[in-house]
């Protein structure tokens, strides 16, 4: 029997022309697209064929349409109906994507595949905010991490020691995490003055930064009621977000 293949394809950071040449390619063949919500615009979905089949299985804080398994379960049995099966991911799809679980799956089931590399909001939204993760004067190493095991003790992330080896820290998926990974780092010592960004909707025409420190950020956010998706960006190189931001609204 000859499966399809699958294409695990990054969709960006949310602005559509941040795809690139590659993904537009592959989903204007696809005969399947299996879609998230974050980064995957309608503008997006338009571009694959009018007949092809889309299927949503976004993921949302909190709310989880589709277990993981499940959709593991579905991009096997449409790639094994034959075709071309676009699995479209806001972001990269192996940056807390889950794409290296996908990719375990399909090798296993023998299902041809490819990955299309996407660019992460873990750097896209910083840059649009005008935060250069790295700078010659300020930084030299960057970590990124999820905040969504913050809260988990069975998973646990060692937020002072990170603090302590890196220059930048970016956190996805954090704003609901923010207060307890903000106790952890003052807690673990690290100065109340250390400076921090959050940026909403990052290249998205909504887009909103705030910039503040690690003992007034859980204040600020709560003040100018920021959402997710949002980054949260700790270190010297946000205090370049006053001077160095050039994303303005509305004009573009």
């Amino acid at each position: 029997m000859v499966h399809g293949k699958v294409y695990l394809v990054g969709a960006g950071p949310g602005d559509p022309k941040l795809l690139t040449v590659k993904a537009v390619e592959v989903i204007k063949m696809a005969n399947v697209l299996i879609y998230d919500r974050l980064g995957v615009s309608d503008d997006v979905l338009n571009m694959a064929p009018v007949e092809a089949e889309r299927i949503f299985v976004g993921k949302r804080t909190g709310l989880h349409e589709v277990p993981q398994d499940q959709i593991t379960h579905l991009i096997i049995q449409k790639a094994k109906e034959g075709g071309v099966v676009v699995r479209l991911k806001g972001g990269d799809p192996f940056v807390f994507g889950r794409g290296g679980e996908e990719v375990e799956a399909l090798v296993v089931n023998g299902i041809s595949f490819e990955v299309i590399p996407g660019i992460s909001s873990s750097i896209a939204a910083p840059m649009y905010a005008g935060i250069p993760l790295t700078h010659r004067d300020y930084a030299a190493s960057v970590a990124i991490i999820t905040g969504h095991r913050a809260g988990d003790a069975e998973k646990h992330v060692d937020w002072v020691k990170i603090a302590h080896a890196v220059d930048t820290m970016v956190i996805l998926m954090g704003v609901e995490s923010l207060e307890g990974i903000v106790d952890k780092l003052l807690t673990g010592g690290i100065s109340p003055n250390r400076s921090v960004a959050m940026v909403e909707s990052g290249t998205l025409p909504q887009q909103r930064t705030i910039i503040a420190t690690l003992g007034t950020i859980i204040a600020k956010s709560r003040e100018n009621n920021l959402k997710p998706p949002a980054v949260i960006i700790i270190g010297e190189v946000t205090t370049l977000g006053r001077k160095l931001a050039w994303f303005k609204q509305p004009l573009h």
